[in-house]
């Protein structure tokens, strides 16, 4: 059965092996060296900025008709794993772009895309995501932003809460309630601008991880936009916030991978480095055992979020199930694999002298963000008794 080309479809295309060789190369020259900087600082990493819009990796997502380079949802995911190999905050760069413009791409008006689109693949900008509030966070139909019609456009008030990247973006996409008599089909999604009148970018949160990585609060305050940077219809806010989910799950799916694949790659490298009872402790069972299963792990994580990844692409429907298990999946994947680096540093894990330390506490987050794992699972039953 040796060379059967039925076997072909479990491989990917040459192209995105090409892909990754290029965005592993960049990662490891460009990005990799100021990792710790940038966690140590909690400094954003101006140099994988620099770096990714150089090379056309800042937003490779953006279709070829507003100026990007049209990559498909599999591309997104080499591209965001890999700089998340060996730094989970300037991995963020790729995905927040997407997830702040998915929601315009899916349904957004062409002049608002034209708008918007061009300036975030040429790296002019970047986007950012507003749908999380202090008050409705995995409840997030409860939301409080209001936006009310004026003369000529929209007037928001309220704030949103945990916007990645949160004042280092241009534009956000933002979800406000404009009929509050009618729940979640009462919320609208609408693009704003930083400088956008009653725009005010709040404190940032002081985090465990992902320390490169604004996260802010927003302020609406009297903000004044024009009446077309409405995404589609009045009141399809919330259905368009749960259509982009399906489409982003799979990048964070895809960023845990990274990071897992990173802190594996270490393990490896420390393992079989570090002597103990006159041999190196890669050659203890115990030690290949935990190595084994971290790499099958990392693995099986991979396939799952790149088949979410290709059936978004494919444009299919009843998503959710998929793009939440390859998201939860991954990100409980990235959490066990770097617990078990850091074990296997032993106590120089714990210190802040090896990256694994900081590829667990980044690790975290992904179990949280874009939906914890609790509301993974929430999302999967749903579509299993649906």
């Amino acid at each position: 059965m040796a060379g059967n080309p039925d076997f072909d479809l479990f491989g990917l295309p040459e192209e995105h092996v090409e892909l990754r060789n290029a965005i592993r190369a960049l990662s490891t020259k460009e990005i990799e060296p100021y990792a710790h900087d940038v966690d140590e600082k909690s400094r954003f990493p101006e140099e994988a900025l620099k770096a990714l819009v150089a090379s056309g990796f800042n937003a490779i997502h953006v279709p070829e008709a507003y100026g990007g380079q049209g990559a498909d949802s599999v591309a997104a995911c080499i591209v965001i794993e890999e700089v998340a190999r060996v730094c989970v905050s300037s991995s963020l760069i790729p995905a927040v772009n997407k997830l702040g413009t998915m929601g315009l791409i899916l349904k957004g008006s062409e002049e608002l895309k034209a708008q918007v689109l061009p300036d975030i693949a040429s790296g002019e900008a970047m986007a950012s995501y507003a749908l999380s509030e202090r008050e409705a966070g995995s409840d997030a139909a409860s939301m409080r932003t209001r936006a009310v019609r004026s003369d000529d456009g929209w007037v928001l008030n309220g704030t949103k809460c945990w916007i990645t990247n949160g004042g280092k973006s241009t534009w956000y996409t933002v979800m406000a309630v404009t009929d509050p008599d009618k729940g979640a089909r009462g919320i609208s999604a609408f693009m704003v601008h930083k400088d956008d009148p009653g725009f005010v970018v709040g404190p940032l949160e002081k985090k465990m991880g992902i320390k490169g990585s604004p996260t802010a609060e927003l302020y609406f305050e009297d903000c004044t936009i024009p009446a077309d940077r409405i995404i589609g219809e009045e009141g399809t806010g919330f259905k368009t916030a749960l259509e982009t989910l399906d489409h982003t799950r799979p990048t964070i799916g895809a960023q845990a991978v990274g990071v897992a694949q990173g802190a594996l790659d270490q393990a490896i490298e420390y393992t079989k480095g570090r002597r103990q009872f006159g041999t190196a402790i890669s050659n203890f069972q115990g030690v290949e055992f935990m190595l084994a299963d971290m790499a099958m792990k990392v693995e099986a994580a991979r396939l799952m979020v790149y088949t979410s990844a290709a059936r978004a692409e494919r444009g299919e429907k009843n998503l959710g199930f998929i793009s939440s298990a390859a998201k939860c999946f991954a990100s409980d994947v990235a959490m066990e694999v770097t617990t078990n680096a850091v074990q296997l540093f032993g106590g120089a894990g714990y210190t802040r002298d090896f990256p694994v330390e900081r590829m667990m506490r980044d690790a975290k987050i992904t179990q949280i963000y874009e939906g914890t794992n609790q509301i993974q699972r929430v999302v999967m039953a749903r579509a299993l008794l649906r």
